[in-house]
């Protein structure tokens, strides 16, 4: 492997990787990217050099990724979004927990607040209080009967070599309950960017899954953004605050549990109580607390 170095073009040989990846076409890469041939086969021999390992192969001028192409493209395309919302004063922290504020021109924004695990206890939600101590009883074992109060709400994921994976959609979650039975049940065995909330909601999905694969731990955030919503597909705003769980299926292997809660009661820097109270009352889950097995559900 070549000498690890700082490179001043890293986001520049980034961008055309991630550009040649998407065309897998070096002419049309070219053109969107306004630049030449010649600078984007340098990029990405560079980035082979430092990476020791190829990221393309070229079959009759058809570029193709290799596994090790495959594997890198996910995180480049993370290192650019988090790179280009640093430079437009879109993410950063707050009181050291992490903060984002972004839009776009087509209305679409995301906003987060992570918090510490203290707000759980502090606030309105049983479902999330209950989902923190049915973890500590399974100790992180996904399939363990402890989880059985709250699995019914969880959206688990898996981490595969082509990114995050659903596993599993809780019928009474915040997925299944807003998006529908259609996507509840087509979304096991997707990956992340093909569920409906696409590239944008992936991208803001990665960092704050990675945190807790690595610390196998917990992670607390409240959301305000806005998703399609149903069969028709229409976009809306959603308010929701979200525990990430670190646990483990029965191999040993990592698994990711969602714990999701629409919410009004979210503390967000920068976005009023106006803004957060754009989705409707009739779409809060504060009210619900689970009830064992048999018990009658109030979700909505």
């Amino acid at each position: 492997m070549a000498e690890q170095k700082n490179h001043p073009l890293l986001f520049e040989m980034l961008r055309s990787f991630t550009t040649l990846a998407e065309t897998l076409n070096l002419s049309r890469a070219v053109e969107q990217m306004g630049t030449t041939r010649q600078t984007v086969r340098r990029h990405i021999s560079t980035l082979e050099q430092i990476k020791g390992e190829r990221l393309f192969i070229v079959d009759d001028r058809q570029y193709h990724l290799t596994e090790a192409g495959r594997h890198a493209l996910q995180e480049a395309q993370d290192i650019q979004a988090r790179g280009l919302s640093w430079l437009n004063n879109e993410a950063g922290h707050r009181g050291g927990l992490h903060h984002i504020v972004k839009r776009d021109g087509s209305g679409w924004f995301f906003y987060l607040q992570q918090h510490s695990l203290q707000k759980i206890w502090t606030g309105q939600s049983e479902l999330l209080k209950a989902g923190v101590k049915c973890w500590a009883d399974a100790e992180g074992e996904i399939t363990h009967e402890a989880f059985d109060l709250v699995r019914p709400y969880l959206m688990v994921f898996r981490r595969a070599s082509v990114g995050w994976v659903c596993s599993a959609v809780g019928g009474q979650s915040s997925y299944a309950t807003w998006y529908g039975k259609r996507w509840e049940y087509s979304a096991v065995g997707r990956e992340v960017p093909r569920l409906p909330g696409g590239q944008e909601h992936a991208s803001q999905l990665h960092q704050p899954f990675e945190e807790v694969r690595a610390s196998r731990g917990m992670r607390y955030d409240h959301i305000h953004t806005r998703m399609d919503r149903g069969i028709e597909g229409q976009t809306e705003p959603i308010s929701f605050k979200r525990l990430l769980l670190g646990c483990r299926y029965p191999d040993d292997s990592f698994a990711l549990a969602s714990l999701v809660v629409r919410s009004h009661d979210l503390e967000i820097g920068g976005v009023s109580q106006a803004e957060i109270e754009t989705m409707p009352d009739d779409l809060l889950m504060d009210e619900i607390s689970p009830k064992p097995s048999g018990g009658q559900d109030n979700s909505p």
